[in-house]
């Protein structure tokens, strides 16, 4: 039998590990309750939860595994799916549109995404000095980013860079060479950065909220040793930054993989000129509601998803060496 040792002050010993394994020993303290178990309050939590578990099961978890089905079959909207094995994704890479949407989004997210984040970090530490009417001004430059993504932006995008738009007379009056973005084939992708980076709003205030809690006693120690302004930039408020940096990174670089609506308001539709504006989930969408080869759409949108998944597994990985949170020793 397990012995216990008696306590000095004449409290009850304390449990013994084959108490402990049997479930006894753990009375609650004098003095002290402990709420017990009620299964009807696991009910209750279950129904506060169930619009949510409804909603994910019907309209993500179905969808998915149902995508992942067909991405092994020839299905065409109009007759049973056909089990085809892995012949989907061997078409994908012997598809030169395909090859072609993969290079335009690439460069649209490892090109476009470092240069939005640093026009959103620029602006907020525009926006972090004090100064008389500075929520007027946060305002303005958040509002874009409430209407970017929309249809009506997109069209008014393509109005400003077409022949004889707005951007076309700014360049005539200026001197440089006339004639529209939008079917030059050169220019249609700064195009499309430049829209992206317009609706920085988003990252803008979260870097604004990581600025307002870098210490500022360590820019005043930093100054009184020499420090400049490019100094305490790169020494004080990039490290102290780096998990919001982080974030913003992962979420901007997902979001650029994703992006559809301003890419096929601005090609028609068609990825052109020359296929310049043939996005990845613009080609996914061409080939499952134009060809309706859905089994081959659904195929590409696997590859996206694992990819999206392989770039943030590497981003968490690479994280350890440059993030840095207030607390950690290393």
């Amino acid at each position: 039998m397990p012995t216990t040792t008696a306590v000095p002050g004449g409290a009850p010993p304390p449990p013994s590990a084959q108490q402990l394994a049997r479930g006894e020993g753990d009375a609650p303290a004098p003095g002290r309750s402990v709420r017990r178990y009620r299964p009807e309050d696991t009910r209750a939590g279950y129904a506060f939860v169930s619009p949510w578990l409804l909603g994910f099961v019907a309209l993500t978890a179905f969808p998915m595994l149902a995508s992942l089905y067909l991405a092994f079959t020839d299905y065409n909207l109009f007759r049973a799916p056909e089990f085809v094995g892995l012949d989907n994704f061997a078409d994908l890479f012997t598809d030169p549109r395909f090859l072609q949407s993969c290079q335009v989004t690439a460069v649209y997210v490892f090109v476009g995404t470092p240069i939005k984040l640093a026009a959103s970090l620029g602006a907020a530490l525009l926006l972090n000095t004090k100064h008389r009417g500075q929520g007027v001004y946060r305002s303005i430059f958040y509002l874009p980013s409430l209407i970017g993504a929309s249809v009506s932006i997109a069209i008014i995008w393509r109005a400003m860079f077409i022949d004889d738009g707005v951007v076309d007379q700014i360049q005539q009056l200026v001197g440089l060479p006339a004639g529209g973005w939008v079917g030059n084939p050169d220019m249609t992708m700064p195009m499309m950065i430049l829209l992206a980076v317009w609706t920085f709003g988003a990252p803008t205030v979260i870097f604004l909220a990581g600025l307002k809690q870098v210490p500022t006693e360590l820019y005043e120690a930093a100054e009184v040793d020499g420090a400049g302004p490019v100094r305490r930039f790169w020494s004080i408020t990039v490290p102290m930054l780096s998990p919001v940096v982080f974030f913003n990174l992962l979420m901007e670089t997902i979001s650029a993989f994703q992006v559809f609506s301003s890419a096929f308001i601005i090609s028609g539709g068609t990825g052109g000129p020359a296929g310049s504006t043939l996005f990845y989930t613009l080609y996914l969408y061409l080939r499952g509601f134009q060809d309706f080869r859905m089994g081959y759409a659904s195929a590409m949108a696997w590859v996206l998803v694992i990819v999206v998944g392989i770039i943030t597994a590497v981003l968490f990985r690479t994280s350890r060496s440059w993030v840095h949170y207030t607390g950690d020793v290393r």
